[in-house]
């Protein structure tokens, strides 16, 4: 989920207008993916091979937005751009450049984060040729520390990106013509960690405690939501800042709690026999929220829908698959990636099979998405003055929460 704004205002109008130079300078996508993430954001998210945040990669890019200035950002963006000139990963083998019946129609997907379990379906989908299959030649771009997948995609940098609710209604409110065209995972599996024996019983327990933050502006109007939602009145908590990330602060007793995502960090934990207790957002007050979420821009909705519908239909495909088969997908994912891109097998297979199951939990095919649940999220940060035009001011008016999402091209 799946870590947005640290001083954010100023500075994200100065990265959306630094951004649109770069475009008119000339395109340097050649051909060419959350943990949250990310960032996901990071998801996010959508979850790191050691440690995922809870917003994937819109939330973890934007911090390195802020913490470091609006022309780094826009340096990393292309940078990473600009790496899979040599770091792509593809769905055709070799030069082949042609499917059985023609062409195939090239599309690049920026990452949120570094490959893992929010990610299976599409590494299924790419190992076992469906996207080739399907007329695609789908062109992964790596993620790199700084590149945020909803400015690469609402500048046409990318044709795809994986991105979160919280990410979408961000940068949209922007002015970025980001939506998203398909859920990842249903309901949001993200929360508050902390140790069993700290004390921490209860939501309301966390006021006056110390919190490793991770720079979103929307992080204590959640953490104050969730107190008020259990009956606290007290809603202040020291937001602090830690040298490890994740579930690793709490355990090093850094940070009495933390953000995390219970598929990977949760399951991290548990492997590394550290106890942990969690409030789930979704359990406490908070709206649920999609994340992780694919996304395209507006324009390639129009310019590329044929493209799009088939490339749902093999990501459909390969989800489907890790939900019908988590052992066999956590392997077709991990022999995707260079070896010692997951150095815990077991970590990969948990999460596996924590998350298959939740894919298109409660939905009647994978993917799809409500207005409802495009709604509840987005108002709560409308409704905390966390949504800010391409100014750095706080929206007037509530965003048209339709041109969210799509689900036209899910099969």
């Amino acid at each position: 989920m799946s870590k947005i704004f640290r001083n954010s205002a100023l500075l994200l109008a100065l990265l959306l207008s630094l951004s649109s130079l770069l475009l008119a300078c000339g395109d340097a996508t050649s051909t060419s993916a959350p943990a949250k993430a990310a960032a996901t954001t990071a998801s996010t998210t959508s979850a790191s091979t050691t440690s995922v945040s809870p917003t994937t990669a819109a939330a973890s890019t934007i911090s390195a937005v802020t913490t470091a200035s609006a022309t780094s950002a826009v340096s990393a963006t292309t940078s990473a751009v600009t790496t899979a000139a040599t770091g792509t990963t593809s769905a055709a083998t070799g030069s082949a450049t042609t499917a059985a019946n023609g062409p195939l129609t090239k599309l690049t997907l920026a990452m949120d984060w570094v490959p893992n379990t929010n990610h299976t379906g599409i590494y299924v989908a790419l190992q076992k040729g469906w996207y080739r299959d399907a007329g695609i030649d789908l062109q992964i771009l790596p993620y790199a520390d700084g590149a945020i997948p909803d400015v690469l995609v609402g500048q046409g940098k990318a044709d795809l990106g994986i991105s979160g609710e919280d990410g979408v209604a961000t940068y949209r409110a922007a002015g970025q013509p980001v939506t998203s065209i398909g859920a990842i995972i249903q309901h949001n599996t993200s929360g508050f960690a902390y140790l069993k024996d700290s004390g921490i019983n209860r939501p309301r327990d966390l006021a006056g405690k110390r919190y490793a933050g991770f720079g979103a502006a929307y992080e204590e109007p959640v953490i104050a939501a969730v107190i008020k939602k259990d009956g606290g009145t007290d809603t202040k908590i020291q937001n602090i800042t830690t040298n490890v990330g994740g579930y690793q602060a709490v355990a090093a007793k850094q940070a009495d709690f933390v953000w995390i995502f219970a598929g990977w960090d949760g399951i991290q934990a548990k492997l590394d026999n550290v106890n942990l207790g969690m409030f789930f957002l979704k359990d406490s007050g908070i709206p649920d929220f999609y994340t992780p979420v694919i996304i395209t821009n507006d324009a390639t909705v129009t310019a590329k829908a044929a493209a799009l519908k088939a490339f749902m239909a093999a990501t459909s495909k390969g989800y489907d698959y890790a939900i019908a088969n988590p052992k066999d997908a956590a392997d077709i994912l991990m022999a995707a990636n260079p070896k010692g891109t997951f150095s815990n097998p077991e970590l990969v297979y948990e999460s596996q099979a924590y998350l298959s199951p939740r894919y298109k939990e409660d939905a009647p095919k994978w993917g799809q998405q409500t207005l409802e649940a495009w709604t509840g999220y987005p108002k709560f940060l409308f409704d905390n003055g966390v949504l800010q035009n391409s100014e750095g001011k706080p929206l007037s008016k509530e965003l048209d929460y339709n041109k969210l999402f799509t689900n036209i091209f899910l099969p």
